[in-house]
């Protein structure tokens, strides 16, 4: 007996390659968040140390009033998990932030004054160039 094989008979994938445009690697987004506030803050990095995935990143960060912190970076935002360095405090249940910029605005009034420092800069160099 011969079986005729045609492509589409083959069963239907489970796997969705258009999902992985979806998917966020956190540890590139972590990057860029650093990116964004690196000015206005003593220190930052993205934690070597930590095991990151494609669903979670750490960030470490240092505020310009010298206090150290470890977040967390996934789908629901950002979180402290820890007060040093490459700390998580599993017991430590913090508030979810939408962007880096409200959270270090909770945790760093020296972060507060630099981003609006920036900004008075960007925008004096905007008029300057506008006239």
């Amino acid at each position: 007996m011969e079986i005729d094989y045609q492509p589409e008979d083959s069963p239907v994938s489970l796997f969705d390659e258009d999902c992985i445009d979806h998917v966020k690697d956190m540890r590139l987004e972590a990057e860029a968040v650093v990116s964004d506030v690196l000015f206005a803050v003593s220190e930052m990095y993205v934690s070597s140390n930590l095991d990151s995935a494609l669903s979670v990143a750490y960030i470490n960060v240092e505020t310009r009033e010298g206090n150290r912190y470890c977040l967390e970076l996934n789908e629901a935002g950002l979180r402290v998990v820890g007060y040093a360095f490459d700390q998580v405090d599993e017991s430590l249940s913090t508030q979810y932030f939408e962007t880096i910029y409200s959270l270090l605005d909770t945790l760093s009034p020296g972060y507060r004054e630099a981003f609006g420092n920036a900004l008075l800069q960007r925008l004096e160099r905007l008029q300057q160039n506008g006239q």
